[in-house]
């Protein structure tokens, strides 16, 4: 006789239902209230596992996935990994298109859960063949029976946050959430969250963080797609080089742009003082909230909920490593941070 268990049938249940935490010392000085979404709790250690398996069971629904099929995607790392660790449960292949500039971490996460990758150079322009963009539509071509799920161009990206994450965010602050500050990069997270918000507040702030390199703040401001903007910088998973459809720019009210070298730092900072181990975005997304209240802002009332999209253990070899960090320049005499040194004893 089969005994009762309480116990979930497989990983997939547990997507989604992040927490909400209060951001107390890193936040201490600013006014008002600030939360953070912590999307490091998915299963998958990034809130890409809403899209991942949203896209991939609306594809099942269509009949377009079947035992054995092939999923490909474009990914900076985290898609590729939730895509990765669903195809395993589900019984798919996958094969990924990733950037040079992902870190070496998530590169050997995605070997380490059975993907195929191809790493393609992160400075060329879009529509070069050795982009991976288009090396992930040549693979979708010459692959039978496969999927591309495209998340930079696909609707679905936004819908499955407007269909998650908003109403998570919504149900957790009573509704009384007055700020959203997100990363854009597809734009699915900032896009489909917001639409949500805006639909039971309109007054709610939604502003999106951009990178210096990135196009996307220009576009939001004038309509103009500047390629004088576009050039290398180091954050992963921020800003694009081209315009995502996937992004509804109408519902997120204004963007701003952070550092590389900020932004790192920050990471670094909420790790110490808050405990969260979090991604190089997170890092970015709280420094644009310091931007804003040198700009004036937030006041007492304001109740800011930020995404900190992905786990800091993708990014060892990069914002967490010291010698990454001093490679790149960023303990300097603005940021006096110095590397920790490790006591061997004897």
């Amino acid at each position: 006789m089969e005994q009762k268990i309480n116990a979930c049938n497989n990983l997939l249940e547990l997507v989604g239902n992040t927490p909400l935490i209060k951001l107390n010392k890193i936040a201490a000085n600013l006014e008002g209230n600030f939360y953070a979404k912590v999307e490091g709790f998915n299963p998958g250690h990034s809130s890409k596992d809403r899209i991942a398996l949203y896209i991939i069971e609306e594809a099942e629904r269509r009949g377009l996935l079947k035992k054995g099929s092939t999923i490909i995607e474009t990914t900076s790392g985290n898609t590729g990994f939730s895509i990765a660790m669903i195809s395993i449960i589900k019984g798919y292949d996958c094969i990924l298109a990733v950037s040079s500039k992902s870190s070496k971490d998530k590169i050997d996460m995605l070997r380490s859960m059975g993907a195929k990758v191809y790493v393609c150079p992160a400075h060329v322009s879009a529509d070069d063949p050795r982009s991976y963009y288009e090396v992930a539509k040549r693979l979708h071509e010459e692959t039978e029976g496969s999927i591309y799920i495209n998340q930079y161009f696909n609707a679905l990206n936004s819908e499955a946050h407007y269909k998650s994450t908003g109403p998570e965010i919504w149900q957790q602050t009573n509704g009384h959430i007055t700020h959203l500050v997100a990363c854009s990069g597809t734009g699915g997270t900032i896009s489909g969250t917001a639409k949500y918000l805006k639909e039971q507040n309109p007054n709610i702030r939604v502003i999106g963080v951009d990178a210096f390199g990135s196009v996307l703040k220009k576009y939001h401001e004038t309509g103009e797609f500047d390629t004088k903007e576009i050039y290398p910088y180091r954050i992963e998973g921020l800003g694009k080089n081209l315009i995502p459809t996937a992004t509804n720019f109408e519902v997120i009210d204004e963007f701003i742009k952070v550092t590389d070298e900020e932004s790192a730092h920050t990471a670094r900072e909420i790790s110490r003082t808050e405990g969260l181990f979090v991604g190089y975005t997170s890092g970015a997304v709280m420094q644009a909230v310091r931007q804003l209240e040198e700009m004036g802002e937030f006041n007492e009332d304001s109740n800011v909920v930020v995404i900190f999209p992905d786990h800091g253990s993708r990014y060892m070899s990069k914002i967490y490593s010291d010698q990454w960090m001093s490679d790149q320049g960023f303990f300097d005499s603005k940021n006096v941070e110095e590397p920790q040194k490790i006591e061997f004893l004897k």
